[in-house]
């Protein structure tokens, strides 16, 4: 199991992926990423789940996200790129009518 850290935004998206890649490569199968910390996000955690993808697809591994909080959800729905994330029915709740899809 993979797991994002409560914050991700630009500062950290580099050596996020670098740690993720790398823990990413050695995992044996598939993996599962766990975002349910992240709490503090923008764009670019989105940048990095889909890098993720890519990386694991290379390296033909299937990679499920879980946890993701609602409003990166909701981003990556505004977006286009929901589906290319590998979130499952556990990745977070729709959002509410009104919400914003925006973060921190």
């Amino acid at each position: 199991m993979l797991y994002l850290p409560a914050t991700l935004t630009h500062a950290q998206a580099s050596a996020c992926l670098l740690d993720l890649g790398r823990a990413l490569a050695a995992e044996p199968g598939a993996a599962v990423l766990d975002a349910t910390a992240l709490t503090s996000f923008d764009s670019s955690a989105l940048a990095v789940l889909l890098e993720l993808q890519r990386i694991g697809a290379r390296a033909g591994k299937a990679l499920a996200v879980q946890g993701l909080p609602a409003q990166l959800l909701a981003l990556a729905t505004l977006y286009g790129v929901q589906t290319l994330l590998g979130a499952g029915a556990g990745a977070g709740a729709a959002p509410e009518a009104g919400d914003s899809p925006t973060a921190a």
